[in-house]
């Protein structure tokens, strides 16, 4: 471009020069003029070029935002998405929970029904908590002192119970026995050296009635804790009467299930 304008002018000069026209000075100022021209334009051009990158670089910045921007909305759908299934499943957790609860309540009620009699008169307890039934059967109905064979009247109300815990088929039964902390006498340590051993037989011998009333076997667990768990203090007599007892415990089975993977 700059020759093309050099080229002009020279041929302009060439020109006044011949038809005498145009001074030398004149023809300078000519020039001059055109070399402002030609710095303008190249400013002119480099402020464009200038201006043109910029733009580039706006837009590559906005297509930078824009691709950022997908990718965040993406994200926050996904993440709604993994929240509306969490959401989704503690919905269904809680409505198990709240069945399974109104299961055990109807449970615990049948089963107070059932042995309602026997609970007037004192003979047994019924209680209910966390994911457990339990039965607790006063010893002195059932066992002589220091002694581990049932009573007469004792199997007649452990009948009744074992009728109504058959309806529980999806039930662990643990049988566990419970003692004062009375040392058993001389006599007796024969054949129950402590506490350990008697609550242990006391518990094996309801289980094995129970076998005879018609649970299957392989649902119950027998267990003995001696005067390791009391419910009131061994201070009284009404206390050590209260710790003397016989707990029949109904647990679900998929708690039984998760406890024993627990262990492994």
């Amino acid at each position: 471009m700059n020759g093309k304008i050099r080229n002009g002018i020279a041929l302009l000069a060439a020109g006044f020069i011949a038809s005498g026209c145009v001074s030398t000075d004149t023809l300078k100022k000519m020039e001059a003029g055109k070399n402002e021209e030609i710095m303008t334009l190249q400013q002119q051009k480099t402020a464009l070029e200038e201006q043109k990158a910029r733009l580039e670089q706006q837009r590559s910045e906005l297509e930078q935002q824009k691709s950022e921007q997908e990718q965040q909305r993406i994200s926050l759908e996904q993440q709604n998405a993994a929240i509306q299934q969490q959401v989704s499943t503690l919905e269904q957790q809680k409505a198990a929970l709240l069945a399974a609860s109104m299961q055990r309540q109807q449970q615990y009620d049948a089963l107070v029904q059932g042995l309602s009699k026997e609970v007037e008169q004192g003979q047994l307890q019924v209680r209910q908590y966390q994911n457990m039934l339990a039965v607790d059967l006063a010893e002195q109905i059932f066992f002589d002192s220091g002694r581990a064979a049932l009573k007469g009247g004792g199997k007649d109300v452990l009948k009744k119970v074992g009728e109504a815990l058959k309806k529980y088929d999806n039930k662990i039964i643990r049988v566990v026995g419970h003692t004062d902390n009375v040392p058993l006498a001389k006599a007796l340590q024969g054949t129950f050296p402590t506490n350990w051993e008697l609550s242990v037989a006391r518990a094996t011998n309801v289980v094995r009635y129970l076998q005879e009333v018609g649970i299957p076997p392989q649902r119950m667990v027998p267990s003995g804790r001696a005067e390791y768990d009391p419910v009131a203090t061994n201070d009284t007599a009404e206390g050590r009467q209260k710790n003397r007892r016989i707990e029949i415990m109904l647990i679900d089975q998929s708690l039984t299930n998760e406890m024993e993977k627990s262990i492994k």
